[in-house]
């Protein structure tokens, strides 16, 4: 989690002539301020600072700041997405940091012309139909939690406003309909009195409270309309949007938080906690399931918003048979009601096999899954959904993510037609190097000058 960030790109040019395509690959760090400083000392120099019990935490603040002047790294390992034709990497604990696509070279920091002080949520969201981004920051002392609009162009904050929270949620992502911004205040907080006073810096308290609240684009705190949920940990939204007098999030809801990591007192099944131990559905009557059993998986879960109401329709997807996270959908339809969402899943008792499956809606009442398996010991990380040019449909595209066999130690790049998403890839691109396993990817078309 506190690692450094490195950026793996893969280019696609096609030959006019002939219709040939070439492929080409390169990577590089993310060259950070902190980057830079261990550069210099070339060795690792700060101390984690996420991670472990209250004094050693504190400990590594101390130091950092004594060293540096700064109490952690700055990561930008989570996430790049791209804005009025800039682009950017992105990690919760700082801003953005511009990126030069082609050499991957790192150009510094993205403040919106220094109208924003604060981290930067790793999923802004383009607004539908004006082409703003919607941002969001979190920190650990006030204001907790705010979001902005950031104009077409890049180059103006054209909104911002403090939500008054009264704790800091780990917020890791928000969501966008055409009118609105969908926040999640859900109980996987950051706490800097209860690191001093001796606990945790994050934890999840489940029994803690759960809301989302729905606020029109440029409202402030007292225009948020707050829906109580039940408690749970949500990373990552498929998707948000109006459906008439209702707001309807998809998202990758677990019981439990895998930050800042699971309780090992827990490890009652081989190496792994109950947590992560899966629970069986055809059992969940079953007196001999512990209620820890498979918190940590997160499964494709809907809340229907009844806006002229307040009432709150909960519901699993797809059931607990797939764990489902690191969601995408075709980012022409953000914000607006769709059919398709594609997300990672995990084989439950390897805890590790991965792949892509592609949720669809097909009516009110009935869901379908589709999985596209791979080889026995390769996984996937870093997914992205290419629409076809020229599509006339949501899914006319492809899938592309990056596979790694742990038996030949040989990292590819899958493309699978999502049209005929069990099929065979259409194509397997053999790296000339590993690409560890990461965090997420995105499609950016780009000039072919």
């Amino acid at each position: 989690m506190e690692g450094e960030g490195m950026l793996h790109a893969l280019y696609f040019s096609k030959d006019v002539s002939d219709g040939s395509w070439s492929v080409r690959y390169n990577n590089r760090h993310v060259e950070t301020e902190t980057f830079k400083l261990e550069k210099q000392r070339n060795k690792p120099s700060f101390l984690p600072a996420i991670g472990g019990d209250s004094p050693a935490i504190l400990s590594a603040y101390l130091l950092n700041l004594l060293r540096f002047g700064k109490v952690n790294k700055y990561l930008s390992n989570t996430n790049v997405f791209e804005h009025s034709g800039k682009f950017y990497s992105i990690a919760e604990n700082r801003i953005p940091q511009e990126i030069d696509i082609i050499t991957l070279e790192t150009l510094g920091n993205w403040d919106v012309s220094g109208a924003w002080n604060r981290p930067f949520t790793s999923h802004p969201k383009r607004a539908p139909g004006t082409g703003e981004l919607v941002i969001l920051g979190i920190d650990a002392v006030k204001p907790f939690m705010e979001t902005g609009v950031v104009s077409a162009d890049g180059k103006e904050l054209i909104h911002k406003v403090d939500l008054k929270l009264d704790r800091c949620s780990l917020c890791h992502e928000l969501g966008v309909t055409q009118r609105y911004n969908v926040i999640m205040d859900f109980p996987l907080t950051l706490d800097i009195n209860r690191l001093v006073n001796g606990g945790p810096l994050v934890k999840y308290n489940q029994e803690g409270y759960a809301r989302i609240g729905v606020m029109p684009r440029y409202g402030d705190a007292n225009s948020i309309h707050w829906f109580k949920v039940e408690p749970n940990c949500t990373f990552h939204i498929i998707n948000s949007f109006e459906d008439g007098d209702e707001v309807v999030v998809w998202g990758c809801k677990a019981l439990d938080s895998v930050i800042p990591g699971p309780d090992m007192s827990l490890n009652q099944f081989g190496w792994l906690p109950r947590r992560f131990k899966p629970a069986d559905p055809s059992k969940e009557n079953n007196n001999d399931i512990s209620a820890e059993d498979g918190k940590l998986f997160s499964h494709a879960y809907e809340w229907r918003l009844k806006m002229n109401t307040g009432k709150v329709r909960e519901r699993y997807l797809t059931g607990k048979e797939f764990s489902m996270d690191f969601p995408m959908i075709n980012g022409v339809f953000s914000g607006v009601k769709n059919r398709y969402g594609y997300t990672q899943v995990v084989d439950s008792i390897a805890s590790s096999t991965s792949e892509p499956a592609d949720v669809s809606l097909r009516n009110e009442s009935q869901l379908e899954v589709e999985t596209h398996m791979f080889e026995e010991k390769s996984f996937c990380s870093g997914a992205a959904f290419v629409p076809k040019q020229g599509g006339l449909e949501e899914d006319d595209g492809w899938a592309i993510t990056f596979v790694h066999n742990e038996d030949t130690n040989v990292s590819q790049v899958y493309v699978i037609d999502t049209k005929k998403f069990s099929n065979e890839p259409v194509a397997k691109i053999t790296l000339p190097c590993r690409v560890p396993y990461g965090f997420h990817g995105a499609f950016i078309p780009i000039s072919s000058q």
